[in-house]
């Protein structure tokens, strides 16, 4: 048998998806970054706070050596206990200035020139990170004069101090850090990261994971997500998901013995047909029969032997994959209705009145045998409604058949005098095989008539607010320019 193109695209493999990386590595990647861009974060302003905290040290130690200096008889200070002093504060040099004039307390082996010039009185922020991060890429032993507020009544204080010693303490600093940072982001990552796999990633896999196996199985109730009892987001996927899962295996297990039914309806029909046609023939010669018990009885059973073929025929008919398109064409209603009448054996002799109320010349652009079985499969349950019906009051079994035109809309209602669909039943009442609650029913008369509706681009809904029932059917006109064009075709 030839395959078409559509089946054998079907019917290949998927290919599956290249390797990619998962939830949890997208997040590792993530949070590697993140910590890194954190670290750089901590260590500028830390290494400028260090650098600024040394210096204020060496300042303090130069108030302090300044007032030793300072309270020596005349000023006079040996040249070795100056160079102690200087040694002991890490400093080759210690001035003060007190008004006007700027005194030298102690100096040693002042260089020939000053490096660079520092004052911790008008220092800012991003100033200090910057001369951090010029300190510590510079190379050699520079000198720096550092000025700051002094402590003994005098304007400022200056003392030079070499940088190496500095820069070196600074590296120390930066290797403490680093590892102690590392250590706390380490720790940091691995806890970030647990969290967020615990709390997102695994239950995405999960979710992903049910739905691979679901895909694979779907009319397995067991591949169906037990959700859990969280209350976020994901506790909500979970429970959307298995409350769609299990409307889904529901419904598939309604449509495979849909499906069942259907073949088994295929093979039956052609011999159970031929069985009833054949004790049609029958009861048609009971019907010459004198007897008048016979008489009473052939005609009973002659409808429902009609009845019992139309049903074969009906169920077939909704077994096709689709229905034929309808052949539009503006007709006239009144014979169809006439011809439904007489179909459904309602005549002048029975308990129900029939009440035909159409518009005289009403024409509706729909395929007459279409439209025929809508109105015989609405007919034939207003009919089983009423025969059910208590006949308490002959006068009120009634069907009537009203049809009227709305602008380009052609508007026909069948309506009985009978109980009425049940509320329950309405939700469902155009599905297959889903009665209206009457005995009798086949559960396809509602069905078939709405899916022939809705393929000439109109509705059928059950009227609200009405005695017994009442079944609204609208079909629009074509546009003018398809129907020119059929005439046109037509007429070729």
């Amino acid at each position: 048998m030839a395959v078409t193109e559509e089946q054998s695209t079907t019917a290949m493999p998927r290919p599956k998806p290249a390797y990619r990386l998962g939830l949890s590595g997208k997040l590792l990647l993530l949070t590697i970054p993140l910590v890194m861009i954190a670290e750089v974060l901590i260590y500028v302003p830390a290494i400028a706070n260090f650098r600024m905290n040394r210096l204020n040290d060496r300042l303090a130690a130069a108030n302090t050596a300044a007032l030793v200096l300072d309270a020596a008889p005349s000023g006079m200070v040996p040249d070795s206990l100056a160079r102690q002093i200087l040694s002991s504060i890490g400093a080759r040099a210690v001035a003060i200035k007190m008004g006007h004039q700027r005194r030298l307390l102690a100096s040693a082996d002042l260089p020939a020139a000053i490096d660079h010039d520092v004052d911790m009185r008008t220092l800012t922020v991003w100033s200090a990170i910057v001369d951090s991060f010029e300190i510590m890429l510079e190379t050699g032993n520079q000198t720096i004069r550092l000025v700051g507020p002094a402590s003994n009544g005098a304007q400022f204080i200056e003392t030079v101090v070499d940088e190496a010693p500095l820069r070196a303490s600074m590296y120390r600093f930066s290797r403490n850090l680093l590892w102690v940072s590392l250590i706390i982001a380490i720790l940091t990552a691995a806890l970030v990261y647990l969290a967020l796999h615990y709390l997102f990633v695994r239950p995405m896999r999960r979710l992903t994971a049910n739905l691979v196996g679901f895909h694979a199985n779907p009319e397995s109730s067991a591949r169906i997500i037990v959700p859990s009892q969280r209350g976020d987001e994901i506790g909500v996927a979970e429970r959307e998901l298995s409350d769609m899962q299990r409307d889904l295996v529901s419904m598939l297990h309604q449509k495979s013995r849909l499906a069942a039914l259907g073949l088994a309806v295929s093979k039956i029909n052609h011999d159970l047909r031929n069985l009833l046609a054949s004790s049609q023939l029958l009861s048609d010669q009971l019907a010459s029969v004198p007897d008048p018990r016979v008489q009473r009885f052939a005609p009973k059973l002659m409808r429902s032997l009609e009845r019992a073929i139309a049903f074969c025929q009906s169920t077939l008919s909704y077994g096709r994959a689709q229905e034929a398109a309808p052949d539009r064409r503006m007709i006239l209603i009144e014979p169809v209705v006439i011809e439904v009448r007489e179909s459904a054996g309602l005549g002048s002799d029975v308990s129900i009145s029939w009440i035909s109320a159409i518009e005289r010349g009403l024409t509706i652009d729909a395929d007459p045998d279409q439209l025929f079985r809508v109105l015989l499969n609405l007919v034939r349950n207003a009919a089983q409604a009423l025969e059910n019906h208590p006949k308490s009051d002959v006068a009120t079994q009634q069907i009537r058949i009203t049809g009227r035109r709305e602008g380009t809309v052609a508007i026909v209602e069948v309506s009985d005098t009978g109980p009425g669909v049940p509320a329950k039943a309405r939700d469902h009442l155009f599905e297959a095989f889903q009665t209206s609650g009457r005995p009798g029913g086949s559960g396809l008369g509602l069905a078939i008539a709405a899916e022939l509706v809705r393929a000439h681009g109109g509705n059928i809904h059950l009227v609200e607010g009405t005695i017994g029932a009442t079944f609204r059917i609208a079909i629009p006109d074509r546009p003018v320019e398809l129907l020119s064009i059929r005439n046109e075709r037509a007429r070729a």
